[in-house]
């Protein structure tokens, strides 16, 4: 790599002791460290440890002055809450973390989950939809989520209102599994206070989010990118055209999963999403058979997210960095191009990269710089916008 805010890459080396996993979570709890950034720095400089050693240097040359990382006595103060409900820490690279979530291009850095983590090694399959659900539209959620439970399928929904608790409630026998968009320890919505603890008790709820973290409309997305990424298939059953639903959809596309749908009648506002969604390919679902079906025609690994420049890249084989490797200041006319290029609605990154017909090797160091300064920010599906 050229000489710039970062040297050659190091070998990844996974979390394997508390204090491993205790850097880990102190570095994705550090000020402007999302789940692209965490990883960027981890296949620099090759641990947790020596990334949050190195942070304050490397936001210092991108222009960030007084930074300073999620300091010590945060990321205990998170681990003591988080035993006194009886959730576990799992840092991406353990054995213990869902595989195929590690797959995905910006998958979580660290998930905390409390019930039943065994569930994680059983195949699965998510069946999400609207809030606001018909009779009907909760009565195939529950006759699915029998079925597939019984088939052996693991359930993984949201926890949402509708379609999402109907769902879980018809898997707990089988296996289900909840993606919060707050803290494991947090009761969101508050109806669902008695289903979720069951699926504590019965089940396995998980959240990247801190303990304690109250949800926000900015953390749906990230969670539903999360319940795509666990599965190999997403059963939408009920959705209006704009619903959170098609937003789990969409990143199940990006991520090479198969997206499903129930059909609904046309005059129904509640079918409107599951109808658009057929009419551009997912696949027509009238019961669980039909689930099955294209499951098991499925192969055994999942397939590479179809972006391979926006996914996050795996730990190279490189020679060790040398330990006094110059950090130089950024390339402030690359960044203004970047930044030029870059605007609130996401561009794909390597769209950018094409546009810029710059090597990727070059134009990732700046957008670290970028994002770690806070002028632009990753979403699921390694899109780009530009902070404003």
């Amino acid at each position: 790599m050229e000489s710039g805010l970062f040297a050659s890459p190091t070998p990844f080396t996974p979390p394997t002791t508390e204090s491993d996993e205790l850097a880990a979570l102190r570095l994705i709890r550090s000020r402007r460290v999302g789940p692209a950034t965490y990883f960027r720095l981890i296949a620099e400089y090759g641990t947790a440890a020596a990334a949050l050693e190195a942070l304050p240097e490397v936001a210092r040359a991108a222009g960030v002055a007084g930074y300073a990382v999620c300091p010590e006595a945060v990321a205990l103060a998170e681990i003591r809450a988080a035993r006194r409900v009886g959730a576990r820490l799992l840092c991406c690279g353990q054995p213990a973390y869902p595989a195929a979530l590690a797959e995905i291009g910006d998958a979580p850095p660290v998930l905390w989950a409390r019930g039943d983590a065994s569930l994680l090694t059983r195949p699965m399959v998510a069946l999400v939809g609207a809030r606001n659900a018909s009779s009907l539209g909760l009565r195939m959620a529950r006759k699915l989520a029998e079925a597939l439970g019984a088939a052996g399928q693991v359930v993984v929904s949201g926890l949402a209102r509708g379609i999402d608790a109907a769902a879980h409630s018809a898997a707990l026998e089988t296996g289900t599994l909840a993606v919060l968009a707050g803290g494991v320890d947090v009761i969101y919505p508050p109806e669902n206070a008695d289903l979720m603890a069951e699926i504590a008790r019965r089940g396995l709820c998980v959240s990247e989010q801190p303990m304690g973290q109250e949800p926000q409309a900015r953390h749906f997305p990230l969670r539903n990118r999360i319940i795509s990424g666990l599965v190999r298939a997403v059963v939408v059953v009920e959705a209006a055209s704009r619903s959170g639903s098609l937003i789990t959809a969409r990143a199940a596309l990006e991520q090479g999963r198969e997206v499903l749908a129930v059909p609904g009648h046309p005059l129904d506002a509640r079918a409107a999403g599951c109808n658009a969604l057929l009419r551009d390919g997912a696949v027509l679902v009238r019961g669980a058979e039909d689930v099955l079906a294209l499951l098991a025609e499925l192969p055994g690994r999942l397939p590479a997210p179809p972006s391979a420049d926006s996914a996050r890249p795996p730990p190279p084989a490189a020679p060790p960095r040398p330990a006094a490797a110059p950090l130089a200041a950024p390339r402030v006319p690359l960044q203004a191009t970047i930044l030029d290029r870059l605007g609130p609605s996401p561009l794909a990154e390597d769209q950018l990269i094409r546009e810029l017909s710059l090597p990727a090797s070059q134009i990732a160091p700046e957008l670290l710089a970028l994002e770690i300064e806070g002028q632009i920010e990753r979403q699921p599906g390694g899109m780009l916008a530009r902070v404003v």
